[in-house]
Parts: structure tokens; sequence; C-alpha cells
């Protein structure tokens, strides 16, 4: 019987060295100078190579020969879109507005509510198509500009102004033409000069050093 269980450890224990569950233990002060030769250190939280948490690289992949900016072209439905959605925010303020002063002689009543409504709704749409108008000129001569040119720049965006003005405001005569082109070229020069004030302070720090 003694010798059944004697060779019964003796198997367990062999067992078990081949697993690596016996034999001679480590601790850790013994481990602490081996050098890992080969391997990085990893994250104390995460047993993951924190090299491969590094995003070096984009996060999208982008079809052959697409920019990796968008042109004036996906631009367009955002600048139409967000222009027409401010008109009518702008016009619904302002009919109520309206509404509210022409109708202070009234009382409180269903009529005068319904005369406010009306001209709520009125200057709304009115803005918005002002606006929208305005966005949709300004957006496609910028990109039959970026087109014929071959380049997108500021140069673009104050011509598209200038042009959007001047043919929106063709009605009035050569005057108005005048006066729109020059709203336009007024206006989209702001612009540029507020995307490019960075730009240009630091270019006159360099030059003032």
């Amino acid at each position: 019987m003694e010798g059944g269980g004697g060779s019964s450890n003796k198997s367990t224990s062999g067992l078990a060295g081949f697993f690596g569950a016996g034999g001679a233990g480590y601790s850790n002060a013994d481990l602490a100078g081996v050098p890992l030769t080969g391997m990085n250190p990893l994250s104390p939280y995460l047993n993951v190579d924190p090299r491969y948490l590094v995003q070096d690289t984009d996060e999208f992949i982008l079809p052959t020969g697409a920019n990796k900016t968008r042109g004036r072209f996906e631009l367009a439905f955002f600048t139409i879109g967000g222009c027409c959605m401010t008109g009518a925010a702008f016009g619904a303020m302002n009919g109520l507005r309206l509404g509210l002063k022409e109708t202070q002689s009234m009382a409180w009543s269903k009529p005068r509510n319904v005369q406010i409504l009306n001209m709520v709704t009125r200057q709304g749409a009115l803005w918005a198509n002002t606006l929208g108008s305005l966005a949709l000129l300004y957006s496609a001569f910028g990109v039959i500009i970026e087109k014929t040119r071959g380049a997108e720049d500021d140069l673009n965006t104050v011509a598209a102004g200038t042009m959007t003005g001047m043919l929106y405001k063709c009605t009035g005569g050569l005057r108005g033409i005048a006066r729109g082109g020059l709203a336009g070229l007024t206006l989209t020069s702001l612009y540029a000069l507020y995307n490019n004030w960075e730009h240009m302070k630091g270019s006159l720090l360099q030059q003032s050093l």
C-alpha cells in the first residue's frame, strides 16, 4: 500500500513538474534583475503593449484620390441648410417682435394670437428664403471658381462673395450691382481675415524677432 502511494506521489509530482506547477519558485526580487530581451514594458493597468494604443495614422480610410478635407461641394449642403435654419430662427424672433409691437393696443385674445403667429411665420419664411438663396448662390459660385482655378484658397471665397452680392442685387441697376458687390466683398474679406488671423499674428511676431 505504501509502495502504491509512493508511486502515485511520484507520478503526481512528475506531472506537476511537466506543467510547471512544481519545481523551484522564484521571488519578485530574483526576477527583478532579469533583462527582458526583445520585450517592451507593458502597461501597469492593461496587459497590452502601449505601442498598439498610439494612433499615429488616420483613423479612417479615404478612397483613392479623395482629399482629407471637405471641398466646397461637400460644404455647400451644410452652408445652405445652416443659413436656412439661421434665417428662420432670426425671422421668427423678428416676427414676434413686430407682432407684439403692432398688436400692443389689442387685448390678449385669439385674433391677436393669430396675427402674431402670422407675422412670425411670414418673417421666418422671408428670412429663411433670403439667406438660403444667398448661400445657394455663394456655394455655386465657390464650386465653379474652385473647379475653374483648380485651387482652394481665400481668393475663391472673396470672389464668390463678391459675385453673389452683384447677382443678388442685379435688379437694382448698376448702382445696386455695385452696392451688392461691395457688401459681398467686405463680408467675405472680413471672413478671410478672421480665418487667417492666427497665421498673420505668427508671421508678424516672427518678423518682429
